[in-house]
């Protein structure tokens, strides 16, 4: 993504277009996986406006402010919905999700992922009408009345173990479970996995229980993305609040492809189960990791619930983005999902 052919053969292709994009754990075209390929996806609308925009981020501390003026860089009048690709490693998801919520239109949906790099967790690019850059982020809206977008997200995780309150954290770094040193105590759980930390910490998630801005609570999931040995400390992807209480997570095969189904079924009762002709998968790495050959299945599963009329395209994320239900059109950070958004044109 950042080799400045691969941006020169796409302007030639399409020299009218607004071109994103975004490095991966994965591309998806229709129910395929590739690694270290390139997908490109062609979308034409007839009536549908759209507005891009982009920001660089420097640090994770900018993160909130960073989602603050990508969103008020957004015209609101007529904006129906909002997607972003972001860089996927030096930022704190829940707090720039948090930021383009403050400051979008209220009842603006926002659907997305963050780039990955395969299992490496070294370096992420994404780019507008340009090479990709390690620190951008890109915000897509889309404009009238023409449009109609579904979405749905789901993890199908299995929760083991007691549930544990988090008795210190800061931001997206956790540093007790319970009063002890959230690293030893997660190493305990992972046992010989504890060795291959933090890649390994993409099998073993945790649970958080969160409210929504309407008070419902719901079950949000958080992957570790970084250890510290010298304070004991987990660095996870979104923020993990102190006093919530927390549990860890399993995987099972079976149940994460029943996730699949599920975020495929929300996202076309969005849409009125009427047909749709784009869907955009944003599926986290760590199921890519457990799922591993049945990997494809969580993608042949969903289409089947979308329609075999529906285009396919996506990757394998370090994050998503999307309201689930009892949030209202209240969007939220996720690890470890799988996130559809679908689209239609209508006259």
């Amino acid at each position: 993504m950042q080799d400045p052919e691969v941006y020169k053969q796409l302007l030639a292709w399409y020299p009218k277009a607004e071109i994103v994009l975004t490095s991966t754990s994965g591309e998806i075209i229709d129910t395929h996986i590739l690694d270290d390929g390139i997908v490109v996806t062609a979308i034409f609308f007839y009536h549908t406006k759209i507005k891009v925009v982009e920001e660089s981020i420097l640090k994770v501390e900018e993160s909130y402010s960073i989602g603050q003026k990508l969103a008020k860089n957004l015209p609101g009048e007529g904006l129906v919905h909002v997607m972003t690709f972001s860089q996927g490693l030096n930022i704190n998801g829940t707090q720039f999700v948090a930021g383009l919520q403050d400051y979008l239109p209220k009842n603006v949906p926002v659907t997305g992922g963050f780039a990955g790099d395969g299992t490496n967790f070294k370096k992420t690019a994404v780019g507008l009408n340009g090479s990709a850059q390690s620190n951008k982020i890109v915000l897509i809206g889309f404009y009238g009345s023409s449009i109609r977008i579904g979405y749905g997200s789901k993890g199908g995780w299995d929760p083991f173990g007691i549930d544990r309150i988090i008795t210190k954290s800061k931001g997206n770094i956790l540093y007790e479970l319970d009063g002890k040193p959230a690293l030893a105590l997660y190493k305990e759980y992972l046992g010989e996995k504890a060795k291959d930390l933090p890649l390994s910490g993409l099998l073993f998630p945790l649970s958080l229980k969160m409210k929504t801005a309407t008070g419902a609570e719901v079950d949000i999931v958080r992957s570790a993305l970084g250890v510290d040995e010298a304070t004991q400390s987990l660095t996870f992807a979104g923020d993990v609040p102190e006093g919530l209480s927390a549990r860890l997570m399993k995987a099972n095969d079976d149940r994460l492809i029943d996730g699949s189904i599920e975020a495929a079924d929300r996202s076309v009762k969005k849409l009125n189960n009427s047909n749709a002709e784009l869907a955009i998968f944003v599926s986290c790495v760590g199921r890519k990791l457990v799922l591993k050959e049945r990997t494809e299945e969580e993608l042949e599963e969903a289409k089947k619930i979308i329609g075999p009329q529906t285009r396919i395209t996506g990757f394998y994320s370090y994050g998503e983005i999307c309201p689930v239900p009892l949030s209202g059109e209240q969007s939220l950070f996720h690890n470890q999902t799988m996130t559809i958004t679908i689209l239609k044109e209508i006259e």
